[in-house]
């Protein structure tokens, strides 16, 4: 097996906290979550569908689903295959909440200016 000759992406978090979350969500959820993540260190951000969705502008989701529920977690990528996590919800209705994107559209947009500031 080659994992680590294969693992061409690298993921990471736009905060130290956001990571906590992530890591303290329930087990159905936090299983799905690191076996999705481990595919795209692999293949890339978009898994497709039903994994993930691309929701515009290169903000995506990745989608979970387990017994506890669904969750959302949105993520975009920047320069040297790199996916950032944005932010992480747990759906009550079927539509994500616009509070929800506008929160991730915000992050996103503060990686990206730093990203920009650096290069």
């Amino acid at each position: 097996m080659c994992y680590n000759s294969c693992i061409s992406w690298t993921i990471t978090y736009c905060s130290e906290s956001l990571q906590e979350e992530i890591l303290a969500m329930p087990a159905g959820f936090l299983g799905r979550f690191l076996r999705y993540s481990d595919r795209m260190e692999v293949y890339g951000p978009d898994l497709g569908m039903p994994h993930t969705r691309a929701m515009g502008d290169g903000l995506f989701e990745l989608r979970l689903k387990a017994a506890e529920g669904i969750a959302r977690v949105f993520y975009c990528t920047t320069v040297g295959k790199k996916i950032v996590i944005l932010h992480q919800f747990i759906k009550k209705t079927d539509k994500t909440p616009p509070k929800e994107l506008t929160i991730a559209r915000r992050r996103m947009k503060e990686i990206r200016n730093a990203h920009t500031q650096r290069t």
